[in-house]
């Protein structure tokens, strides 16, 4: 008996809350989210978020794995909704965690969410294998990450020491998805010591393994080989709108290209390529971007490839989902709830957070016990979303006072009126009308709505009068009045007619209404059955208001957008009235369409394409234009036939480049002038033909001993012509009959060098350069005249001299080496305490006997010597020089003691400077005099410790004073002095305004 009593109180509260619609189940605001705690952290808690709104408050509780969380125990505690775990340990909180909030009027679970326990071991201590390679092989150095989780680590490479990092080229990579690090081919620089540098974002930690000796083993001459693709990318599953990257990388000798392409499809428009070809990134992929992508590695020696597929799956989607929903009692509801995904989501539902059913929710003859916390669950294998809301139950007898009828009604006569009447009631109530006291059935005018609204059409002024609605359920009735007054009928009396213009003309439509004059007319007008906005749209509208019932509107400036229908409305707020007349345009051509390239072959291809609109004036010829991957500018085309006439529909474009990726537009012209250009046509590359170019400014020379250097301008990337594009070189000894050829395989290099043991120096050359492709050899380029390299110098620079400027510079001098091939002088210096190989070095022409060293040690032995050198290499260094640079000049600034004036000058005056023991003894003070804001001045050498200097007419002037010793000049004193007084400046840039006679009392400058 006390449930039923109490199930009943519990029944009345809800309704009664629902009635005057103040209050409502929980809605989220927040709910918890996917978080990962670090196992070594220190914070020693986590929290899960979890808040709602709801009247009365909601009350909250927590489940792990489907189990009630024991929120009396120390180790958790709640806060609103939100709960913290204290000391969180994986065992026992690692898990699916669900918050359910509750009130009233029911409960909402929210989205699970995992707690999971983040870690990143350390690499194990055993030191690493070296790894040998011969140069110009192929290495992969295994990262091996340790145990951890998440997945989600980022790795990079270092070289030597932490913080260097190997930097990446298209000969280096390191593969995102397992860390190792990949040389397509192994060079002498590549010597050193490697290490794996692991990161994990998630916990922000990051550890790096023992370092792998790398060995490049020298051989006379590098191997090359095909290339071998080392890093493959897997099947890959994605999910709509994510980031996708692809790798794929390439062992082999010369470097491989690596080239990506989506056979038989183009590839996405969102797709990016980096790290020198490597990396394939897909951004916001879609459904369209699924299929068998490739990766192609390709040398002078061979090629590689390799296939995968992406797949593209989805996370549920809302396409309808359920909204809170107010319902008569007795009623029907039937829920829409729909969810798209890849697998197509399962839907069930859940009542108050608990299992209800599966599918679609249809619910007949609603009850109270009807109403509560609804939700409907989207789930597939890529996760689960939710929508909630509310479903209130409600009963209540027919009710005027939200939405009562109007007092008064217009209608224009002939025209239709409704007259709704829509109270409050639960269920649905019946309607009936009456007129004064006749009571109104359906009839042939006259028609009552199932929704309670009638309807009255073809109105007389005998339909004019007072109108009530009855409206009555089960729980009771009530009924509301209006009266109904009847207008003239708005009616156009001079309608718009149709205009024929020219693009850049003025067009007049006229518009009249007669209207009933006690209400307010508008004109609107539209084209094509869109409204015109004046005022965004002035530059080419205008209404043109002389009376009130003229709606005339000037079109200014008519263009081709400006055609079609247009539809005056005259409008009361009883009734309206249109006529509609039609504008036609005369101007330029519309765009070609349905752009297509056939027959496509290596200097031309043929284009076909169907007329667009002539605007009413006949098309009288096309022009063709094109565009290269090269530049972003269009130009006219050479076609055959010259002239495209206005009925063809068919042209041949000639005088391509070949090998070459093309797009092309075409343009109608009239005579009324030319029109817009069509879409552009899809890319396509014409047909590869042998080079015709020769390489230019062929030449060289120089180099190192025994070579030859030969030099040329590498042909720009539209005389390629082909695939597989390099240079023939050919040379010979100047006078002889064979010519010694050598491939260059790299288009982009414009060099060559020939090393040859027995090559005599400054040899005399013919060479010559030329082009190739798959498609044959192109022409050789005029023969140039070269030299093979000089020798190095031989002789040592004699007689060198060191002279001591300061303590931190010195001047070198020698005698010039008499040897034609000297193109300049080496200086090297190095201290008593580094090794030779670390000396700084001067470069000088050849022309220079001496050079003055900078920037060198106080007090500090050098080694100094010279060499000759030229494009050879250097020559023998003469016998090494030492020499001690002096003590540093004084560090102690002169202290200024007074600055009196006396008539038209100032007289300064300063304590001595006492240099301390490893510091250059005082000869002298300096005294630089200049304006401020300038550098240059007046400078004044003294050996007392005072100086008379001129008062200044003209703003104001610096003072600098500084000790001179052999050393060099000791650090500055400044003060500022002018007509109106002395600044004493404590620091360079600060300066205090102090007495015209000043004496110094106990300030010592810094």
């Amino acid at each position: 008996m006390w449930f039923l009593i109490s199930h009943l109180v519990t029944v009345c509260f809800i309704f009664c809350l629902a009635e005057d619609g103040k209050g409502y189940g929980p809605v989220f605001e927040e709910q918890p989210i996917y978080t990962i705690y670090p196992e070594e952290s220190t914070d020693g808690q986590v929290s899960m978020n979890c808040r709602a709104r709801a009247i009365p408050f909601p009350t909250y509780k927590w489940k792990l794995n489907d189990w009630d969380i024991d929120l009396t125990k120390d180790r958790y505690s709640i806060v609103g909704g939100r709960l913290l775990i204290n000391n969180p340990e994986k065992s026992k909180d690692a898990g699916k965690y669900v918050c359910i909030a509750s009130n009233i009027f029911g409960t909402v679970r929210s989205a699970e969410a995992t707690l999971s326990f983040g870690y990143l071991d350390t690499f194990p201590p055993e030191e690493r294998y070296e790894v040998k390679v011969r140069e110009g092989i192929g290495a992969v150095l295994l990262c091996q990450p340790p145990y951890h989780y998440p997945d989600d680590l980022s790795y990079r490479w270092l070289l030597n020491e932490f913080p260097v990092f190997i930097t990446l080229d298209k000969r280096r990579f390191v593969s995102q998805t397992n860390g190792n690090l990949y040389i397509a081919n192994v060079e002498a620089s590549d010597r050193g010591n490697y290490s794996c540098f692991v990161s994990s974002p998630s916990i922000t930690k990051s550890v790096f393994s023992k370092f792998i000796p790398l060995i490049p083993q020298v051989v006379d001459r590098s191997k090359v080989y095909p290339a071998d693709i080392k890093v493959k990318f897997k099947d890959t599953y994605a999910l709509l709108g994510q980031n996708v990257t692809l790798e794929c990388f390439a062992l082999g000798n010369p470097v491989p290209e690596i080239r990506w392409n989506k056979p038989l499809e183009p590839m996405p428009a969102t797709a990016e390529i980096s790290m020198s070809g490597a990396v394939l990134k897909i951004l916001n992929i879609q459904f369209e971007d699924e299929g068998v992508y490739e990766c192609e590695a390709e040398n002078y020696k061979g090629k590689d490839k390799h296939q995968a597929t992406v797949y593209v799956q989805a996370y549920p989607e809302w396409v309808e989902h359920i909204n809170d929903t107010e319902r008569d009692i007795g009623s029907d509801l039937d829920w829409p709830c729909v969810a798209t995904g890849k697998p197509t989501p399962a839907i069930r539902w859940l009542k108050n957070g608990v299992s209800f059913r599966r599918g679609e929710l249809r619910i007949q003859s609603l009850t109270v016990e009807d109403a509560g916390m609804y939700q409907c669950i989207a789930e597939n294998k890529h996760g689960i979303i939710y929508a909630n809301a509310e479903l209130k139950v409600v009963a209540s007898p027919p009710n005027f006072e939200l939405n009562p009828m109007k007092k008064k009604f217009l209608a224009a006569k002939g025209g239709r009126v409704i007259i709704e009447c829509k109270p409050k009631a639960a269920p649905k109530a019946k309607f009936s009308w009456s007129k004064g006291t006749e009571l109104l059935v359906n009839g042939s005018r006259i028609s009552i709505w199932d929704d309670g609204s009638l309807e009255i059409v073809n109105i007389t002024k005998l339909d004019q009068g007072s109108y009530t609605c009855f409206a009555e359920n089960n729980r009771g009735k009530a009924n509301s009045t209006g009266t109904l007054e009847i207008t003239e009928a708005t009616k156009i009396t001079l309608a718009p007619t149709n205009v024929d213009v020219t693009v850049g003309e003025n067009a007049t439509m006229q518009c009249i209404a007669s209207y009933d004059t006690t209400l307010d007319l508008t004109f609107i007008w539209s084209l094509n059955g869109y409204m015109i906005d004046f005022e965004k749209e002035h530059d080419h509208y205008e209404r043109r208001v002389m009376i009130k019932n003229n709606g005339e509107m000037l079109i200014k400036n008519v263009q081709l957008q400006h055609a079609g229908r247009y539809t005056c409305t005259a409008q009361t707020i009883v009734d309206n009235s249109s006529a509609s007349a039609d504008l036609v345009v005369r101007g330029p051509p519309g765009p070609p369409g349905g752009l297509r390239i056939e027959d496509i072959k290596d200097t031309s291809v043929t284009l076909t394409w169907s007329r667009g609109t002539d605007n009413h004036s006949p098309i009288s010829k096309y022009t063709i234009q094109s565009k290269t991957f090269l530049s972003e500018e269009w130009k006219d085309a050479k076609t055959d036939p010259p002239n495209i006439e206005g009925n063809m529909e068919t042209a041949k474009v000639i005088d391509l480049i070949p090998w070459m990726e093309y797009e092309f537009r075409i343009t109608a012209m009239n005579t009324l002038g030319t029109g817009e250009p069509s879409m552009p046509s899809q890319r396509i590359r014409t047909e590869g033909a042998a080079p015709n170019v020769a390489p230019s400014d062929v030449g060289g020379g120089g180099g190192s001993n025994r070579e030859l250097t030969i030099t040329w301008m590498p042909l720009s990337r539209e005389y390629h012509f082909g695939k597989n594009f390099g240079y023939i070189v050919a040379f010979k000894p100047f006078g002889e009959k064979e010519w010694r050829r050598v491939t260059v395989t790299n288009p982009d290099i414009g060099r060559y060098v020939h090393k040859d043991d027995s090559l005599p120096p400054s040899t005399k050359f013919q060479v010559k350069v030329k082009a190739f492709n798959n498609k044959g050899d192109g022409p050789f380029s005029l023969v140039a005249i070269i030299y093979s390299a000089q020798d190095a110098p031989s002789e040592k620079p004699r007689n060198v001299n060191v002279k001591i400027l300061s303590s931190s510079e010195i001047s070198v001098s020698w005698e010039h080496v008499f040897e034609q091939s000297v193109e300049g002088y080496q200086i090297r210096y190095w201290t008593v305490h580094d090794k030779e190989a670390a000396a700084q070095r001067v470069l000088v022409s050849n022309q220079d006997y001496s050079t003055k060293l900078e920037n060198l040690k106080p007090s500090t032995r050098y080694h100094v010597d010279v060499s000759a050198y030229n494009s050879a290499g250097y020559g023998p260094p003469s016998a090494a020089v030492d020499i001690i640079t002096r003590k540093a000049p004084p560090s102690q600034r002169p202290r200024i003691i007074s600055t009196v004036r006396s008539g038209s000058r100032y007289i300064i005056t300063w304590d001595h400077v006492t240099p301390m023991s490893n510091e250059s003894a005082v000869q002298g003070y300096k005294v630089l005099y200049r304006p401020d804001g300038q550098h240059e001045g007046t400078l004044y050498s003294t050996g007392t410790h005072s100086i008379e200097l001129p008062v200044p007419r003209d703003g104001e002037y610096i003072v600098e004073v500084r000790a001179h010793s052999e050393g060099g000049d000791g650090e500055v004193a400044q003060i500022k002095i002018s007509e109106h007084g002395v600044k004493l400046c404590l620091f360079i840039s600060l300066c205090l305004s102090v007495s015209p006679i000043f004496v110094y009392l106990g300030y010592r400058l810094p």
